[in-house]
């Protein structure tokens, strides 16, 4: 069973996690009103990657023996200034999403909940790994300036990722 402050919290995350999925959607869309396709797909792959960690949210509060609550999502926003614009709103997003993740072990710590401080590891790891994926992407708009034939050959780059379900290898 999970403290109150804890299971609120969780659900908190859930619509959180939601809204981060919705916000790369939108920036898939505006890459696709672009014509950057490869872009388009690294944030589509960005938003498959929200929803399973929504999902994962999800399923431990169930496993729990707990109510979800969902919450509305906020409205996202849709456009940009550009290439840089993106990738700096998505590292800042990242960073806040950082920021939710810690504030909910801090939370686990201080209710001494040794199963929830388990289960947030793999995201507080995952984290670290998502602002450094998204960090390298911008340092190298930055490096070609966000435009020229640099943007074309890191748009045919983007189009490798592939979505992988990590949160199943997490337990």
């Amino acid at each position: 069973m999970l403290k109150e402050k804890m299971l609120n919290a969780l659900n908190e995350q859930i619509n959180a996690e939601q809204y981060s999925a919705m916000l790369y959607l939108a920036m898939s869309a505006y890459f696709n009103d672009k014509g950057l396709p490869g872009f388009a797909n690294w944030m589509y792959v960005q938003y498959q990657e929200e929803i399973s960690h929504a999902n994962k949210f999800f399923s431990y509060v169930v496993e729990r023996g707990e109510k979800v609550e969902i919450g509305a999502i906020k409205q996202v926003p849709t456009n940009w200034e550009g290439i840089i614009d993106v990738y700096e709103a998505t590292l800042e997003h990242e960073q806040m999403v950082t920021g939710l993740i810690n504030r909910l072990m801090d939370i686990a710590v201080a209710e001494s909940d040794h199963a929830v401080q388990s289960f947030l590891r793999w995201f507080v790891d995952e984290q670290v790994e998502e602002e450094a994926n998204v960090q390298e992407i911008l340092d190298t708009l930055k490096l070609i300036d966000g435009q020229g034939n640099g943007i074309f050959l890191l748009d045919r780059e983007m189009r490798q990722r592939v979505f992988v379900d990590s949160t199943l290898a997490a337990g």
